[in-house]
């Protein structure tokens, strides 16, 4: 498969403080930013902080996904398809601010497609 973006989502709850250390600590550049996400340049990839408004404290802490490998493709749709075909579970969704594919690994570990055409929009509009 081949890839137009990688990046990785750190869904936390102290979002606010996280968005501070990665901005004014670690000097990273901001790509663009919403109420409750913001995305850094990250070397070749980016850093996408977002607040983890699913985690409702109900849960045992160790079922909480605190990362999620993110790989921006041209048509979800179609590779959220061939994963299914291979007998992998995805999780596909549009939204306004676009489509995801959502799935895990063997080891439990969060993925996900995302379409490139609308975040390289939010990159654009927020320059």
């Amino acid at each position: 498969m081949k890839f137009d973006r990688t990046g990785i989502i750190l869904y936390t709850l102290a979002y606010k403080e996280c968005v501070v250390f990665y901005e004014q600590t670690l000097e990273l550049e901001k790509m663009f930013e919403t109420d409750q996400l913001t995305c850094f340049k990250f070397g070749a990839s980016y850093l996408m902080v977002e607040l983890d408004d699913a985690f409702t404290g109900n849960e045992p802490e160790t079922t909480r996904h605190k990362t999620c490998l993110r790989m921006n493709v041209p048509d979800v749709k179609k590779l959220a398809d061939k994963l299914k075909s291979k007998g992998v579970v995805v999780d596909y969704q549009e939204h306004a601010w676009g489509t995801i594919a959502k799935f895990q690994d063997p080891d439990g570990n969060l993925c996900a497609f995302k379409d490139s055409e609308k975040f390289e929009k939010q990159i654009s509009d927020f320059k």
